[in-house]
């Protein structure tokens, strides 16, 4: 009499039961007895916990991060108010000005206040400054032929820049300023509204204050601002004469 040799048992595929296990997401229903009986690595510790204590831990990491994620859009939110109250503050205080030696007081004043800017240049063509009754007042300074060309040669073809400055370079850019024994930064702007109106300089003895890859969206617009209020002050002073 021949015997019946049994077959090899076979293993399941793990991937497979994944698969199968993926398209039938109601296999459990009525199986709740199955779920409990399920054990599945600790993610934290040795040894093995249940599937349901682990969907407990899932999805308290997960509510974590997602506090995580809303506090610092929370603080995103924030520190936009700040700055848009800074900015009011600053531009209100620039249109207040009643003519451009206030103007560059008030930048110099305010940006150090509230943006922690312990050095401003605000560097005019003669051409903007020629009909005025007195020499421009610091910060405020005529725009020489080599200041202009060591400006456009920082800049570049760029229309502003953070950038690191020299002891050599903060003597000329800002000469109402002692000259630093060591490297700062700056941000520098190019003053245009149809035609050159200058250069603005903001500057700091911390070299990592304006950073190389700092974005300039603020100095840019703070840069289109000054242009304004340059300009209207220079027709008004025209109108008046």
């Amino acid at each position: 009499m021949t015997q019946t040799i049994p077959e090899p048992r076979k293993t399941l595929d793990p991937d497979m039961v994944a698969q199968w296990l993926a398209r039938h997401p109601d296999f459990f229903v009525g199986r709740e007895g199955l779920l409990q009986q399920l054990r599945v690595p600790h993610p934290e510790a040795h040894g093995a916990i249940s599937l349901l204590e682990r969907l407990v831990i899932d999805l308290r990491r997960r509510a974590e991060a997602a506090e995580q994620h809303l506090e610092q859009l929370l603080d995103s939110a924030r520190y936009n108010e700040a700055q848009y109250r800074r900015t009011r503050e600053l531009v209100v205080a620039l249109i207040s000005a009643e003519d451009n030696d206030a103007l560059a007081q008030a930048l110099s004043i305010e940006l150090s206040e509230r943006f922690q800017t312990p050095s401003v240049a605000l560097w005019c063509p003669a051409s903007l400054t020629d009909q005025e009754p007195q020499p421009p007042q610091a910060p405020r300074h005529i725009l020489d032929e080599h200041t202009a060309q060591r400006l456009a040669a920082l800049l570049g073809e760029r229309h502003s820049r953070c950038t690191r400055l020299t002891p050599n370079d903060a003597q000329r850019l800002l000469p109402h300023q002692p000259r630093p024994a060591k490297s700062g930064s700056a941000a520098i702007t190019r003053l245009t509204l149809g035609e050159p109106l200058g250069y603005l300089v903001l500057a700091s003895p911390d070299p990592e204050h304006f950073k190389a890859s700092m974005d300039t969206l603020f100095t840019e617009y703070l840069g289109d601002v000054v242009s304004r209020l340059l300009v209207r002050s220079t027709t008004d002073r025209h109108s008046a004469s």
